[in-house]
C-alpha cells in the first residue's frame, strides 16, 4: 500500500480555502494523533477537509440538523468528524493509489444525506455535502464510469418533461410487486418506495415568454425548479397567485427558445456529475443574470434549488456573475418577509382557522430560513403555527430511494418527523416546502403535505 500522498486534479473550485493552514492537533479517532493540518495534495480541497478540528458536535443530538446519519445509528463511522479524518488519511496514501475506490472512504461517505447540517451547526463550519459531492466525482474518475441508478437520478431534468408519458409504470408496480421486486435488483431503486408521479401539463409551457410590467409595480422573477415544473406545478401556480396578488410584476425565468426548462444542476451535482451541473449552471446564469444586474430579487420554491445559487454555485467556478445572482436569490418565504418588514407587503389574506404543522427542509433550517416562514405564516389570520423540530426528514433526494439506504432513511423519519404528522389531527395542515419531505411524508405517514405559497393562496381574499 502505497504512503505517498495522492495527486489529484479537483473538479470543484477549492482557492476559497487555499488560506487555510494548520489547525493544531486533535484526535483522529482510529487513525490515532495527527496535526490538523492539510495533507500535502489536494490543495484548497485537502484544507477544506482539514478544517475539522475535532470538536465532535456531529456526534451529539441537541436540537439541529446534524449529524442524521449518526443520530440513528450512533456510529462514529457515520459522522461528520470520522468523514473528515478518512478523507485526510485518503488524500496522505493511506488507502493506496486508488484512495476513491477504497471501502474505507466509500463506508465512511455512504450515509452521508448533504444536508448540510455541519455547515451552519459545526464550530468550525465543515462543508462535509460539499467535499463529498467531490469525493464522489473523484470516484467515477477512477472508476470509469458512472452507475446506472446514479445517472438516472441525475439526468432527472433532462427527461422531466416525458415522465408524464410513464406515470403507468409507478401505477403498475404499485400493483404488482414482482414489478417492483424487478426494479430492485436492476436499478437498486427500494421497491418499498413509491415513484414520483409526474403533472399531466408541466407550468413553464404554459407561460408567456414575456410579461406586461404593470407601470408602478415593482418587477420580480419567479424561479421555477425540475420539480415544481413538473412534478407539482400547482405549487408554481400558487406562488405565482400570491405574488400577483401582491401586486408584483412577475417574470417567470425562461430558458432560450426551444430548449428545456431551466435547471439549477441539483440533481447532477448530488450524484457527482460536476460538468454536466455546470453546464446547467450556466444555462441558469445566462437566463438570470440580465434581471439580477437590474437588482431584480429572483424568487425560488424549492429550498435545495433556490439555496445552491448562494451556496454551491460558488464553488463551480463560474464567474463573477455567481455572486450577483447569489445576492439576488431567496426563497419566497424570504423574499416575502422582508418586503413585510420594509413595510412593502400588500397582500389581502382571509383569516384561516385551525393548526399548520411545519416540517422544514435541512436547506431551509442551515441557511436560516425558518424564520421567515414564521413571520409570513404569522400574517395569516387565525392559522395556530406549530414547527416539528425535527432533523433531516431521510428522504434527501435520491438517498431514500436507493434499496440499501431506504431502512436508514425511514429511520430518519422517525426520529421525530413522522411520529408527529401521525399524531396530528386529520385536519391539521402539513407544510413541507422540499420535493423529498413531502414524498417521505407521503411514504411513511400516508398524509399529504402542502407548500407555503398554497397555504397563503388558500388564504387570498
Amino acid at each position: 500500500m502505497s504512503e505517498k500522498p495522492v495527486q489529484i486534479q479537483t473538479k470543484l473550485d477549492w482557492s476559497g480555502y487555499e488560506s487555510y493552514g494548520s489547525f493544531g492537533s486533535f484526535d483522529f479517532g482510529g487513525f490515532g494523533e495527527s496535526e490538523a493540518a492539510a495533507p500535502a495534495t489536494g490543495g484548497g480541497y485537502a484544507k477544506a477537509a482539514a478544517v475539522c478540528m475535532g470538536k465532535r458536535h456531529c456526534q451529539q443530538k441537541d436540537k439541529g440538523v446534524m449529524c442524521p446519519s449518526f443520530r440513528v445509528t450512533d456510529d462514529e463511522k457515520h459522522s461528520t468528524h470520522h468523514r473528515a479524518v478518512t478523507l485526510k488519511a485518503a488524500l496522505e496514501g493511506e488507502f493506496g493509489e486508488h484512495p476513491f475506490l477504497s471501502e474505507e472512504l466509500a463506508e465512511a461517505m455512504e450515509l452521508c444525506v448533504s444536508c448540510k447540517g455541519c455547515k451552519s451547526e459545526c464550530p468550525h463550519g465543515v462543508d462535509m455535502a460539499l467535499l463529498r459531492v467531490e469525493a464522489l466525482a473523484q470516484r467515477w474518475q477512477q472508476l470509469g464510469y458512472v452507475p446506472l441508478r446514479e445517472r438516472l437520478f441525475a439526468n432527472t431534468p433532462r427527461f422531466a418533461r416525458h415522465l408524464k408519458l410513464i406515470n403507468w409504470v409507478g401505477t403498475l408496480r404499485k400493483r404488482v410487486p414482482l414489478i417492483a421486486k424487478a426494479m430492485e435488483s436492476w436499478l437498486g431503486i427500494a421497491a418499498r418506495r413509491s415513484l414520483p408521479r409526474a403533472a399531466a401539463q408541466d407550468f413553464i409551457s404554459s407561460q408567456p415568454r414575456s410579461v406586461a410590467v404593470t407601470e408602478g409595480a415593482r418587477e420580480v422573477v419567479l424561479l421555477v425548479d425540475t420539480f415544481s415544473n413538473h412534478l407539482d406545478p400547482q405549487i408554481a401556480q400558487a406562488a405565482l397567485d400570491v405574488l400577483q396578488a401582491a401586486g408584483y410584476t412577475v417574470h417567470i425565468a425562461q430558458p432560450v427558445a426551444g430548449e428545456r426548462a431551466l435547471c439549477c444542476g441539483r440533481t447532477f451535482l448530488s450524484n457527482g456529475l460536476i460538468a454536466e451541473a455546470r453546464a446547467e449552471a450556466t444555462r441558469l446564469l445566462d437566463a438570470l443574470t440580465p434581471f439580477a444586474e437590474r437588482g431584480l430579487p429572483v424568487i425560488g420554491l424549492e429550498p435545495s434549488c433556490l439555496l445552491m445559487l448562494r451556496d454551491e454555485y460558488h464553488a463551480l467556478g463560474l464567474g463573477e456573475r455567481v455572486t450577483k445572482l447569489a445576492n439576488a436569490a431567496v426563497l419566497l418565504e424570504e423574499f416575502l418577509a422582508r418586503e413585510h418588514d420594509a413595510k412593502r407587503l400588500t397582500l389581502p389574506l382571509k383569516p384561516l382557522t385551525g393548526k399548520v404543522l411545519v416540517h422544514g427542509h435541512c436547506h431551509q433550517k442551515t441557511f436560516g430560513a425558518m424564520p421567515a416562514m414564521g413571520k409570513v405564516l404569522g400574517l395569516v389570520p387565525g392559522l395556530q403555527v406549530e414547527f416539528i423540530e425535527s432533523s433531516c426528514c431521510g428522504m434527501s433526494g435520491s438517498f431514500g430511494m436507493e434499496v440499501e439506504h431506504y431502512d436508514v432513511a425511514m429511520r430518519m423519519g422517525e426520529l421525530s418527523l413522522l411520529p408527529a404528522v401521525r399524531a396530528a389531527a386529520a385536519d391539521t395542515l402539513l407544510i413541507a416546502n422540499g420535493t423529498s419531505c413531502r414524498h417521505q411524508i407521503r411514504d411513511g405517514a400516508a398524509r399529504e403535505a402542502t407548500h407555503l405559497a398554497q397555504v397563503l393562496q388558500r388564504a387570498l381574499q
